[in-house]
């Protein structure tokens, strides 16, 4: 499966996720990509901390507008009722616990819900941006990423990187699996097409419970 395809399918069993009326925050490479698989019966609000509620997918060529760009900076569309503000109130909007839903990538995650995604020393990264205040005002915290990076396992026993949240995610989904993140630990419950149980235990540096109802994803 090339990048680009295990994107899409990332960004399409998270879709599934939302839920009709949700405000939902949208982090910077693939959780961009979610907007455009909402299924269009479903009603999304979509913030963004540049001071937006109300975005929409991707704008048709030639219906771009060059003012109108996600968090990213990608351009974006605006849906009938949107609203513009200032960033101070696009902040106070997270922090007051009106965000119900954030999809963020992530550099590690852990067993105990521990992300960071932010920051690797020596390197220059895009930065935290608005994820510190996500991880602690949104609801549901949904991390979207590539099961590894250059080969290397993403979900580990424990972050080795500066954290941006603790004990903040709720589910992880990636190119190989969906996970959600209990008290008890990391409960794998779904298994991307193509993928088997092996592979996912060889790919993961983080002890993972065995759901009873374990299937493959349907995107």
């Amino acid at each position: 499966m090339d990048s680009k395809t295990a994107k899409q399918i990332i960004a399409k069993r998270i879709a599934k996720e939302l839920k009709d009326g949700d405000v939902v925050n949208l982090g910077i490479g693939i959780p961009t990509l979610v907007a455009d698989y909402v299924n269009p019966d479903v009603n999304i609000i979509f913030h963004s901390e540049n001071g937006f509620v109300g975005l929409g997918p991707s704008p048709q060529p030639g219906k771009e507008h060059k003012d109108i760009v996600n968090a990213s900076g990608q351009l974006a569309s605006i849906q009938k009722g949107a609203a513009f503000f200032d960033s101070a109130l696009s902040f106070g909007i997270i922090r007051g616990g009106h965000v119900d839903v954030t999809v963020l990538g992530a550099l590690e995650v852990d067993e105990k819900g521990n992300l960071a995604n932010y920051i690797i020393p020596g390197k220059l990264v895009p930065g935290m941006g608005g994820a510190m205040d996500l991880v602690t005002g949104a609801k549901k915290v949904i991390i979207a990423m590539l099961h590894t990076a250059n080969g290397a396992p993403k979900i580990l026993k424990e972050c080795s990187l500066p954290l941006t949240g603790k004990g903040k995610v709720d589910l992880i989904v990636t190119d190989m699996a969906v996970i959600e993140v209990t008290p008890n630990g990391l409960l794998l419950k779904e298994m991307a097409p193509g993928v088997s149980l092996k592979d996912i235990l060889e790919k993961t540096k983080a002890d993972l419970m065995i759901s009873e109802e374990l299937n493959a994803t349907v995107v």
